[in-house]
């Protein structure tokens, strides 16, 4: 799967750049989504305009952790995985009983979005499974992307040559608009436009990042660890409409 988001939609992390990444732009001349297409001739590419796109394939999917993509009220939403909790996550979210764990994941955002403020480590922390998944409001122009405890759906970000966003879970397809400017995402971890990255296992404390070098020395963006040392304020999701200024998040 594949996602890559406009640097106005998702700022990364200083420390996952790489000035010597040899990274090429993945949004011009659709030049990503083309590259992808040509390696997975079956996959479905989503245009999200100026603000990025979505691709993905079911061709040699991994039958225990499958691919879901749904759209619901211009709400995108790529999930890989399974939820081990869906009953619960219907009955909470007032779903029938046909949703699956993607409608859950833009019901729960929804809920975050237009009923909160909730902290959004505590939803997150209440998908019981093995997952990742990536969303996309077009509404608020709102990214936020999440991988589970364990890390048991490996995905990658990094950083092109525009400064955009790129997630996948082929390292291939990230290394070929990002160079060495990427890392894997860091498991018990989520991002939002609004709030950056966070971890949902300890969610008063900030993230420190610690340089990745590859195989041959070479240093290759920033994986995240918790920082024991700090301690910051919960925060919750901002809402559609609300007056208060969402860069204070």
């Amino acid at each position: 799967m594949l996602a890559v988001f406009d640097k106005s939609v998702a700022k990364s992390p200083e420390a996952l750049h790489n000035l010597q990444s040899n990274s090429v732009s993945a949004l011009k001349d659709d030049f990503l989504s083309q590259h992808f297409a040509s390696l997975h001739p079956s996959s479905v590419s989503i245009n999200l305009s100026s603000s990025g796109f979505f691709a993905y394939s079911l061709h040699k999917q991994n039958p225990l952790l499958p691919r879901l993509f749904a759209v619901v009220d211009d709400i995108f939403c790529l999930f890989q995985g399974h939820i081990e909790n869906v009953a619960n996550l219907k009955q909470q979210y007032g779903l029938n009983k046909a949703a699956n764990e993607v409608i859950i994941i833009i019901e729960a955002y929804r809920t975050l979005r237009d009923r909160g403020p909730y902290p959004v480590d505590q939803v997150v922390k209440g998908f019981h499974g093995k997952f990742a998944f990536i969303l996309f409001d077009s509404h608020s122009q709102t990214a936020f992307f999440a991988s589970d405890s364990d890390g048991s759906v490996p995905i990658f970000w990094g950083n092109d040559a525009d400064g955009n966003l790129v997630l996948s879970d082929e390292t291939e397809i990230i290394s070929k608009s990002c160079g060495k400017s990427f890392a894997p995402f860091p498991k018990g971890c989520f991002f939002t436009t609004s709030g950056g990255l966070r971890s949902f296992e300890h969610p008063l404390n900030d993230l420190k990042p610690i340089p990745r070098v590859d195989s041959s020395g070479q240093v290759c963006g920033a994986t995240f660890a918790v920082d024991a040392e700090s301690k910051k304020e919960t925060t919750g999701m901002p809402r559609v409409g609300s007056a208060a200024n969402w860069s204070n998040y």
